[in-house]
């Protein structure tokens, strides 16, 4: 360690007392992998199967109707905590989606539009085969409506099953997976959109429209006050909530409002905090007399991390850790014994849903990206070969979360159509990633 470095104070957990250094760091560093929120979230899955399918699934029903609404004067807003975690919390997981997706086309790999092109173009297909595929399975009736289910992938999950699988997957094909993803996402968004409307009016859009552009006005004008964005970002989701569109796209539109510049130049703070620390001492008399130049370099310093930077490491450990778990413990309990398993496994729905999951998604997407690279639009990483892809076509079959919340919004009406997607959305997930994680150990990197 520098000598400059050796008087930091470091805080309990980082200290080298027994529980820090034994329970607290280790639990830390796992926290920071990227497997730990697909570990998290698959424990809840367990939970909420094992709950909904225990001498207690009453009380699991129960709980998720728990009236919760929010009366201000003549206005209310919800009805259940059912509905204050699939369109309440969700948008703070919508918002770094959308947060993701800026990222990506501004610093990732989507800036570089020759590298995204075989991925974006791969998660194009990965979305009209398998839904092409639903179609032609389920025929006609109200089961047509879930045609977006099979669609989506969950980054989580997914990534979780490749990074299972490091040792027999190459580098490259990581950012390839995670662009599909953010693609995919895109994809999904859209279709949550255009295609399941809640029923409203044009007036309250039109508001929520006026009130973002009110948040463009205002990063014009160099507001920077975090609270008064919170305030109007409410305000977007609520229009949102009643013109009829779900209010998790409100979450997406404010993620891709954020900037992603920095309001301080980098170097400019460095100076600064030279300046201050040569102007101050270890111990003044009276003690904090400097204090106000240190606040304003803690300012300083937050202000040289771009909102964005700044947006996403606050809410990414919420999200990952609390809101998605917290939405599968929700929606993921649903009875595996009896008629409905049955059901899943052998009516239209849910063959439907499992063979878009299973077989469309690896099909659309290993036949886009072969075509992509074939005109010469795309091309694949040096390290990266085609059974690779097959196999990450597989992986990204697993759908968990955003196939549930798509069967939410595509059977608000039928309990029974909705438990059938829901057993073939885990089936399914299940299948893709298990394939996906046996394919990716057979793949051979391309000789070069």
């Amino acid at each position: 360690m520098p000598p400059e470095l050796e008087d930091i104070r470091p805080p309990w957990s980082r200290s080298d007392r027994t529980v820090p250094r034994v329970v607290v760091r280790p639990l830390q560093e796992f926290l920071q992998t990227s497997t730990a929120a697909a570990f998290v979230l698959f424990g809840a899955i367990v939970v909420a199967l094992a709950w909904a399918n225990s001498p207690w699934r009453e009380s699991y029903v129960s709980l998720w109707h728990t009236a919760l609404a929010v009366r201000v004067g003549s206005v209310t807003i919800g009805s259940d905590l059912h509905f204050w975690i699939n369109d309440g919390l969700m948008t703070l997981f919508f918002l770094v989606v959308g947060i993701e997706i800026k990222r990506e086309f501004t610093i990732g790999e989507l800036r570089d539009r020759r590298a995204a092109a075989l991925p974006a173009i791969a998660a194009v297909g990965g979305m009209l085969v398998p839904a092409l595929l639903f179609l032609a399975v389920v025929g006609s009736g109200d089961a047509r409506k879930g045609w977006g289910i099979p669609m989506a992938t969950d980054i989580a999950l997914a990534l979780g099953a490749l990074l299972l699988a490091a040792r027999h997957a190459p580098a490259g094909l990581k950012p390839l997976l995670l662009t599909l993803a953010i693609v995919d996402d895109i994809g999904a968004i859209l279709v949550i959109a255009i295609f399941y409307p809640q029923g409203g009016n044009a007036t309250e859009l039109l508001g929520a429209v006026a009130l973002l552009g009110v948040i463009v006005l205002l990063q014009r004008l160099h507001v920077r006050a975090t609270v008064v964005y919170v305030a109007i970002g409410i305000g977007v989701w609520y229009l949102t909530y009643r013109a009829g569109v779900h209010p998790t796209i409100a979450g997406v539109a404010l993620g891709l409002l954020t900037p992603s510049v920095p309001f301080q130049r980098p170097a400019a703070v460095s100076a600064e905090a030279r300046r201050t620390a040569e102007e101050t001492v270890d111990d003044p008399t009276p003690p904090d007399v400097d204090a106000g130049s240190w606040l304003r370099l803690a300012w300083l310093s937050r202000e040289a991390v771009s909102p964005l930077a700044r947006t996403e490491h606050a809410l990414l450990p919420w999200t990952s850790f609390v809101v998605v778990p917290l939405f599968a413990l929700a929606n993921a309990g649903v009875t595996l014994a009896g008629e409905t398993l049955r059901r899943s496994m052998t009516e239209r729905l849910g063959l439907a849903i499992v063979l878009g999951l299973v077989v469309g998604k690896p099909l659309g997407i290993g036949v886009a990206a072969r075509l992509s690279a074939a005109t010469g639009v795309g091309r694949l990483p040096r390290d990266v070969g085609w059974g690779h892809i097959v196999g990450m076509g597989a992986t990204a079959g697993i759908g968990f979360t955003i196939a549930l919340f798509i069967a939410e919004l595509a059977f608000p009406e039928s309990p029974e159509l909705l438990a059938q997607a829901k057993v073939s959305i885990l089936v399914g997930s299940v299948l893709a990633g298990v394939i996906g994680h046996v394919i990716l150990r057979a793949a051979r990197r391309p000789a070069r």
